[in-house]
């Protein structure tokens, strides 16, 4: 069976004084989840959100919640994510020393549990890794700052991850998904490419608007049915 697409609006860019109806907003447009970017100001310079956001958000929706921890020792808070309310948890090969360790952690805690590389990250470092992992994140842009312009070297990147996956079997259990500066003009690329999971952030949240933002995620799910 093939892995199933989802689109994953992340919040990053949404009007949190609106944040509840905003995302209610985006899942009524077809929005299969929501996308989590935890930042900690170490490992890029941004500061983000912790475990409350994502409870008060899964509480709430009751929606696949994607949670992308893009922070130093991710291993000492993977497991407070998955308690909140993540359905899937990914961590970084650049900031995870003991990767099967973790992987599995998160695994028997209940989620999903991903492992994402930066641009400059090849995809080679990751096949002894790839069986005690559930999806792939591929970062289009690098880290840390949602709005940024997609690096479209990200594309053969992704080519060469679904043909990995394909040399080891495991093409229909572990998916892959890139985040960063997906827009409506190249999302069917990004698919086209091999992308399972699409997140988006400012082309879904860029109005404070719920009505626009319902669109917004509409427009996506048209593209992205295109391909299931």
């Amino acid at each position: 069976m093939a892995v199933e697409k989802k689109l994953l609006p992340s919040i990053l860019n949404a009007d949190f004084w609106n944040l509840g109806e905003l995302v209610e907003a985006a899942l009524e447009g077809g929005a299969d989840g929501l996308h989590m970017d935890v930042m900690d100001g170490l490992f890029v310079p941004n500061l983000t959100f912790g475990p409350s956001v994502v409870e008060a958000v899964a509480r709430r929706t009751e929606t696949f919640v994607d949670s992308h921890l893009m922070i130093e020792e991710p291993a000492r808070y993977a497991a407070a994510f998955v308690s909140a309310g993540s359905n899937a948890v990914s961590v970084h090969w650049e900031a995870e020393r003991h990767l099967h360790r973790t992987l599995t952690a998160i695994r028997e805690k209940g989620a999903l549990a991903g492992v994402v590389i930066n641009p400059a990250t090849p995809v080679s470092v990751l096949e002894e890794v790839l069986p005690f992992t559930d999806f792939v994140l591929v970062m289009s842009v690098n880290p840390g700052f949602g709005g940024q312009k997609f690096i479209p070297t990200a594309l053969k990147k992704v080519e060469k991850l679904k043909n990995l996956l394909a040399k080891l079997g495991l093409e229909d259990r572990v998916a892959v998904e890139v985040d960063g500066g997906i827009k409506l003009d190249n999302v069917e690329d990004v698919l086209r490419a091999g992308a399972d999971w699409i997140v988006v952030g400012s082309a879904i949240f860029s109005s404070p608007d719920p009505r626009q933002v319902r669109d917004n995620a509409a427009r996506f799910k048209e593209k992205l049915l295109k391909f299931a």
